[in-house]
């Protein structure tokens, strides 16, 4: 909190993102949870144990016929169900997630699939195809999508966790939940070729994210956010021009909100950042992840923090192909560089982390020498 405030701090945070920020369970016996495998039992301990905690927790509390990637995700179950089915099955040992939608004499169908040995989810079919498709979902009554939100677990989760870390609100913004309807090849042509009516979707989704947003940060006030989806109007997908378009435009009230409540707001925005800082920036934003050097994105952390570092509080930028494939040595060199330059002059304040994690069912030996690598060359660089 600390370093969200732009406060002086003893050491750099460590931080190893979704490890020890999403919610698994070791103990679970299910063939899909990879991290009931013993390698990964003592990179899980190592998180718990020695690196500074944030969770990353939705608001929304799931129903029964919720699946992946589908914006929306709580709707009112009497309404919802008039329109959407479900159907989940198993098949040559991969779960399967067909959604069905019908409005009028359309049918609109996505399929997800999910591998026993990997922590995520391969979306085989999207919902929507054409602007035909696009047209007849904005048809769908607001009452579609209303949500139930759960503060308590949230308020819950946070005192159980106390000074060992900080519970981190986790929220998409419109553009995310619209363009996850879509391919990304349908996605970037309509977006391109029909401003109106993809402004017609953002307007129409962003209602439930703004009620949700304003609510949980009134009644969970003072806390960090994740809000992620930005990326979709990154180059090379978009051109600069409308990232402003289709995310200063509506994130900007969602930050507005967070921060009127005490809370912080981080933009998480993977990929080729470089044109799009000057936009973050106008959006009041308190913090950026993951920060990635070239070739994944197109910026250092050196420039990042030179020139924005007073506004924004970095939290990155080690890639997990570099945690994941480099050899120790070499890879202690990035580690004391990221560190080097995420700190140097003055700046609001930097959280060392990686991009994302491993979601595979085994954690390698080099992979877990290179975590505990992290750890201690955070903990003991002196400011």
């Amino acid at each position: 909190m600390a370093s969200l405030r732009g406060e002086p701090v003893d050491r750099p945070a460590v931080n190893f993102y979704e490890i020890g920020g999403f919610k698994v369970d070791p103990s679970d016996t299910d063939p899909f949870n990879v991290y009931n495998d013993p390698s990964w039992q003592p990179l899980l301990q190592l998180a718990e144990q020695q690196t500074d905690l944030i969770r990353l927790r939705s608001p929304v509390r799931l129903r029964s016929f919720d699946v992946e990637n589908l914006a929306g995700r709580s709707g009112a179950d009497t309404c919802r169900s008039e329109f959407f089915k479900t159907e989940q099955y198993v098949e040559d040992g991969c779960r399967f997630n067909r959604v069905s939608l019908k409005i009028g004499d359309r049918t609109m169908t996505s399929l997800t699939r999910r591998d026993p040995d990997a922590d995520t989810v391969w979306t085989l079919e999207h919902l929507l195809k054409s602007t035909d498709d696009l047209k007849a979902y904005l048809e769908l009554p607001d009452e579609v999508f209303t949500e139930n939100i759960d503060i308590g677990k949230l308020i819950k989760e946070d005192k159980e966790l106390g000074d060992s870390g900080i519970l981190m609100v986790d929220t998409e913004d419109p553009i995310c939940a619209a363009a996850s309807l879509f391919s990304m090849e349908d996605f970037t042509i309509i977006a391109i070729t029909e401003h109106q009516l993809m402004h017609s979707l953002l307007e129409k989704l962003s209602r439930y994210i703004y009620t949700r947003t304003e609510k949980v940060a009134k009644e969970f006030p003072g806390h960090l956010w994740r809000i992620y989806g930005p990326e979709y109007a990154t180059e090379p997908f978009l051109p600069p021009n409308l990232f402003k378009e289709y995310v200063v435009r509506y994130d900007t009230s969602m930050i507005e909100a967070i921060q009127r409540y005490g809370g912080f707001a981080r933009i998480h925005c993977h990929g080729r950042t470089r044109a799009v800082l000057d936009y973050i920036i106008e959006m009041g934003a308190d913090a950026i992840d993951p920060i990635e050097p070239p070739p994944q994105g197109d910026v250092e952390i050196e420039y990042v923090r030179r020139e924005y570092g007073k506004n924004l509080v970095l939290f990155g930028n080690l890639e997990i192909s570099d945690i994941e494939g480099a050899e120790l040595a070499e890879f202690e060199k990035i580690v004391v560089r990221t560190l080097k330059d995420g700190t140097a002059g003055q700046g609001r304040g930097f959280v060392l982390m990686p991009s994302s994690s491993p979601f595979g069912r085994e954690i390698t030996s080099k992979t877990l020498a290179n975590y505990n690598s992290m750890v201690r060359l955070a903990i003991n660089y002196s400011l």
